[in-house]
């Protein structure tokens, strides 16, 4: 129990978990059986192993805002969208952290030095697509201008208006959206109505395979009290499933809930992103797995959830189980947008 609110406390702090090994009780191998006991044949082999560049994809977007409000933009230079405007972002490479990603790409886009602060929101697709949408404050560098246009961009430039730009997407809005409520709640100077999430930074970890751990909080009906389910197949530990990377998160979650609970789930909805550990390999292929931590409320007491063997309910203490339900609040988490593959941009 000790380490399941110690786990509890490290992630609403942002920091990594202490878990002496990596731990999945869906494996895709489980999941498959599944599907094949339902007489319909599995698409995804069971020895996946994630490779970065080959059949995984994480992309960093960089959305910067300076204290006028106005959005950090880059001028494209690839020949499939010269001349567009869009954020600074890329593929990540082997070797490289979510951070480190970032720092090069607006480096190589813009001329400028970035500290990145924290995570705004993740997005993902088909399981296997993944970008890690980051802000933070310029600290360095020159704003590259069209006499210093290369083969990655052609120019940068402070925007306040995205409409006078010929756009190569329209899916940053959002981003930006989100981006600039989040530094106008950050500003001294201009207190926010509403409480934001702290900062979030990624954790630098490796893992060989996708994994999503869950932190499904309930509350029960006696004590009013706030409860973390638990996997108790090995040592007790928050529940993993394997990420199937042909199919959306949502779908990954679906399932191994029905694994926990049965064919009647009971409400939930999935709140957010209590942290990403994630640290690509060199050379791509040996550890280019990510683990993505999701806080799930259920909106139902723990008393009327009957669950599957080898499942239990924890009581947190009081002060943490409080601390748990305020993440559930608006814009108290880092979201998880969850998007169709025909709208991805690389």
């Amino acid at each position: 129990m000790d380490s399941i609110e110690g786990n509890i406390k490290l992630l609403l702090q942002g920091k990594p978990i202490e878990e002496s090994q990596e731990f999945c009780d869906f494996s895709l191998e489980d999941q498959n059986e599944v599907t094949a006991s339902k007489g319909v044949a599995p698409t995804t082999p069971s020895t996946f192993v994630p490779t970065l560049r080959d059949n995984v994809c994480y992309i960093v977007a960089a959305v910067l805002v300076n204290d006028k409000g106005q959005v950090l933009m880059m001028q494209e230079a690839k020949s499939s969208c010269a001349g567009q405007w869009y954020l600074p972002a890329g593929r990540m490479e082997a070797g490289e952290s979510i951070v480190e990603a970032s720092k090069r790409e607006v480096l190589e886009e813009t001329g400028l030095e970035v500290d990145i602060t924290t995570l705004l929101m993740v997005e993902s697709a088909s399981g296997s697509w993944y970008r890690f949408v980051v802000t933070g404050n310029v600290t360095g560098g020159t704003l590259k201008t069209p006499a210093c246009a290369d083969s990655e961009s052609l120019q940068a430039k402070w925007v306040d208006n995205l409409e006078e730009l010929s756009l190569r997407g329209n899916d940053i809005y959002p981003l930006i959206a989100r981006a600039r409520q989040f530094a106008a709640a950050k500003q001294e100077s201009k207190p926010s109505d509403e409480p934001w999430h702290q900062d979030l930074l990624p954790v630098v970890k490796t893992h060989t395979k996708l994994l999503l751990r869950l932190v499904i909080a309930i509350r029960k009906k006696t004590n009013n009290r706030v409860c973390v389910l638990t996997s108790d197949k090995t040592a007790t530990h928050l529940p993993v499933s394997e990420i199937n990377p042909v199919r959306s998160l949502h779908s990954t979650l679906r399932k191994y809930m029905t694994e926990i609970f049965g064919s009647e789930l009971p409400p939930h909805r999935p709140q957010g992103v209590l942290s990403v550990e994630l640290s690509t390999s060199k050379p791509s292929g040996k550890h280019d797995g990510c683990c993505m931590t999701l806080l799930v409320p259920v909106r139902k007491a723990l008393e009327d959830v009957p669950l599957i063997d080898k499942y239990s309910w924890v009581e947190l203490p009081k002060p943490l189980g409080e601390d748990l339900l305020a993440r559930m609040g608006k814009n108290m988490i880092v979201p998880l947008n969850v998007i169709r593959v025909s709208t991805l941009i690389n």
